[in-house]
Formats: C-alpha cells, structure tokens, sequence
C-alpha cells in the first residue's frame, strides 16, 4: 500500500532564497499528522506544491501514488485542502458555491453528501445565503466544506480554526475526527499546539525549510523535558536534602526534578522527616508547545544559501 503523501527531496527556490531544502518524509494512510513550524518555515510552501499551485525546483511529491506534476490529475481529486485564506466568489451562495466544485471534480448528483457536510459543519441554515453576506467564520466553513466536497482520501487543513470561535472549532474536530476513523488521512498545520497534541498521532517539524523532526507524537513527547513537581509549603523553606533537586521557583512554588514515582515518594519523606506543612502540590509533565519551543530553540539557526 503507497503512503497517503510522499516528499522526496523536495525543495524550492525563490532567486536566491531557499523557502525548502530538500524535504523528504511520507504520511501513511489513516494518519492525523500534524505538520508544524514557525512563521516562514516552509509549511505553506510545502502543501501548495502538494495542491498544484506551486511547483518544486527540485524533487518529487506524490498523492495516494500519484505525483502532482506527471499525474495531477489523480493527485488533486486525491486530495483536498483547506488553504489558510478567505477564498470565495461573492456572487454564489453556499450551496452553488459546493455544487460548482463539486462540477469542477466531474461529480453530479451530489446532493445528499452537500447536505450532510452542511449538517455537519453547522452551515445547513446558511445554504442559501450569498457568499459575501458571511462572517469571516461561516466562510471559513465553507472552505471546509469545499475540501471535502468530492469525498477526497486526503485532507490537508492549513490553519482551519485561525481566528474562528470555539463552537466551529468543536464542530468541526468532531467531523474531522470522524472522517479520520472512516479512514481520510488528516494533515494540519497550526499555530494552536493543544490542538495538534490532543488530535495527532504523528508529528512533523520544520524550520527555515528544513525538516528537523518526524516522529510518533508519544516517542517525541517523552524526549522532552523530564516531568517536574511544584510543591508549596509552609514554612516556604525548602528541606536541605531536597536542594539538589531544585529546578526553579515559580511564584511560591519550588519546582524539583522528578524522574519518577520513586522520586516522588523520596520528596515527600523528606518533607515529612523536616516537619514541614505541604500545602499544595502539582507535577507539571511537559506539553507539545514545550517541546516545540526547545526545538527551534535547540537547532542550529542556519543562513540561507
């Protein structure tokens, strides 16, 4: 079976500037994959070549088997994207709007999926409203629902719930989740880390064009930092013995070292042994925006060909 999305040694060159340096990795199919990088790392670059709109200088990208240039054809009914953009023709209303790409991918008679993507994106009472009368969220749904209008196996969400309110983004996980478990491989970009934790299963990064990670979500979680323990005591003094474990304070919390549950019981002896009141504790396990940050911070900075 090939990969849902395959980059070999992609790259892309704007005059003297390098946007990718020969990025190489594939998506399997049924991955939630979260694609992540800082502003101008490349990510947006890297799926317009996947969509067509762009063409790589060098290397190939293909989908479900597909390359983007030899066979776009296949390639793009293969996929759909949401880009980050409000795209839309202000005279269409939302249900010409799906109807019209459901006529640019060849397919007629497809009502009752346009229902239920309304349905389910919440857009159903907004069918027959014109395109320019939305607010920046609704026409954000829209988009969604243009992605998915000819039943792609692929979807690949840029920034979907950029700027939009907190019931699109529960509506629309639901569905992708969903679609995900029927088997479309997901792939998001966002700048929303929680988001990418909670829903991915594996996890790509990117700085200035190139790929610096490309792991299962769990295995990068546990390379970062070791969990650590905040404890607030009274007296605020901390046991002599427990020095060597000191990470920080934050507020009026010490913050310790904490490998493990043998560890913690070893605190918490030690607490006891000093006849010191402990009044609140807490282990603090780092998260994905955590680790995201010691990468860019870690790698090397690297100048531009």
């Amino acid at each position: 079976m090939s990969a849902a999305i395959a980059f070999d040694g992609v790259g892309k060159q704007y005059g003297d500037f390098h946007a990718l340096h020969d990025v190489s990795f594939s998506v399997e199919q049924g991955d939630f994959f979260a694609l992540l990088g800082p502003n101008g790392a490349g990510k947006t670059t890297l799926i317009s070549i996947l969509g067509g709109l762009t063409r790589a200088s060098r290397g190939s990208a293909r989908v479900m088997g597909h390359d983007v240039q030899q066979d776009y054809r296949a390639a793009r009914r293969s996929v759909g994207i949401v880009p980050q953009e409000l795209v839309f023709d202000p005279f269409f209303t939302v249900r010409e709007t799906l109807e019209f790409q459901s006529g640019y991918f060849g397919i007629r008679n497809n009502d009752d999926w346009i229902d239920e993507i309304l349905a389910n994106l919440g857009l159903s009472e907004k069918a027959n409203s014109n395109m320019r009368a939305l607010s920046g969220g609704m026409k954000r749904r829209v988009m969604v629902a243009q992605a998915l209008v000819h039943r792609p196996p692929v979807i690949v969400l840029d920034e979907p719930t950029a700027g939009v309110d907190v019931a699109l983004r529960q509506t629309l996980w639901a569905f992708i989740r969903r679609l995900n478990a029927d088997g479309h491989t997901i792939v998001l970009t966002t700048h929303y880390l929680e988001e990418a934790e909670e829903l991915c299963n594996r996890i790509a990064m990117l700085k200035q064009g190139r790929l610096i990670a490309l792991e299962d979500k769990h295995r990068l979680m546990n390379r970062g930092k070791a969990r650590s323990l905040l404890l607030r005591l009274k007296p605020a003094e901390l046991p002599p013995a427990l020095q060597p474990l000191l990470q920080g304070r934050r507020d009026d919390a010490f913050e310790l070292h904490l490998d493990d549950c043998a560890t913690l019981e070893r605190i918490l002896s030690e607490i006891r042994q000093a006849g010191v009141e402990l009044r609140d504790i807490e282990v603090a396990k780092p998260d994905l925006e955590d680790i995201f940050l010691d990468m860019m911070r870690s790698q090397p900075r690297t100048e531009q060909a």
